[in-house]
């Protein structure tokens, strides 16, 4: 583990301070997205020239921003370069299998860039807590990732790894949040609950999951996220610092002319419904 890291930002208890706060608040979030999503259509193209390999996992607590993080990457990009994997519970025959073998099926090809939301290390986080694998089974797999990671990036495959970080109010707040809210009600799962109740057994994990499987070979980022915003801002800005892309030119279609309209066609007289227009 990286003699810098500190347990307690996975508390969620680093932050800036007020003067820290107030340099950034002149920044326009909205302006800043949009040149980084740029970049990642460079990356993109570069991604589907060079046939580079790409994998990036999202880790860290409930509410901690996963899914806002990885649509502000994806939503510019072509879903078939950025691949997002969310599994599910594993089926009876997946539980059957080996491990990490219903991950590897999900690991890129020449050109793709896959974001794990959540990945192989729900065996040390959701699965210990919950007791849906023995503590025994945990710790054989905290021993085995960093190898099997070694194994990835020896094959060529750029690896990334970030935990977000939210301190305990504000991922109340957030929660609250989405219990008030319709369009965020889905959001809030009894898992999400179980995590806010046992806040600590998923601090004592966590702090031993980090400190196991950070790695020179795919060492753990940790991401504080308290402020949305800013943590989208950084953590995409490292992604595209740790991957050696370079701008591929764009070579612009001759789009011609378009044929001209046959003498002979006759306007479809049949009915079609259309969509009524509510606007007006």
């Amino acid at each position: 583990m990286d003699e810098n890291y500190e347990p307690r930002q996975i508390n969620g208890e680093a932050g800036r301070s007020g003067k820290d706060k107030k340099k950034k608040k002149s920044w326009d979030y909205d302006k800043e997205i949009a040149r980084l999503q740029v970049e990642l259509a460079h990356l993109q193209a570069w991604m589907k020239k060079s046939g580079a390999r790409v994998v990036i996992i999202f880790e860290g607590r409930d509410a901690a921003g996963k899914g806002g993080m990885i649509k502000r990457i994806t939503e510019k990009v072509s879903p078939r370069v950025f691949r997002v994997v969310a599994l599910p519970a594993p089926t009876d025959r997946e539980k059957s299998q080996i491990y990490m073998q219903r991950y590897i099926a999900h690991l890129p090809a020449a050109g793709e860039v896959v974001i794990f939301d959540r990945s192989w290390y729900n065996r040390a986080g959701v699965d210990r807590v919950m007791g849906f694998c023995s503590d025994k089974k945990a710790q054989r797999f905290l021993e085995l990732a960093p190898r099997f990671e070694a194994a990835i990036v020896e094959s060529g495959v750029i690896l990334l790894k970030y935990f977000l970080t939210v301190s305990e109010e504000e991922q109340e707040r957030r929660f609250r949040r989405r219990i008030d809210d319709p369009v965020r009600q889905w959001k809030l799962s009894p898992m999400d609950v179980e995590s806010y109740q046992r806040w600590w057994d998923y601090t004592r994990v966590y702090d031993e999951m980090l400190r196991m499987t950070d790695s020179n070979h795919a060492p753990w980022w940790i991401v504080p996220s308290d402020d949305k915003k800013r943590a989208r801002v950084n953590c995409i800005s490292h992604i595209l610092q740790s991957i050696p892309y370079e701008r591929v030119k764009f070579d612009a279609p001759d789009l011609g002319k378009r044929q001209k309209r046959p003498s002979n066609y006759i306007e479809d007289s049949s009915v079609r419904h259309v969509v009524p227009d509510t606007t007006s």
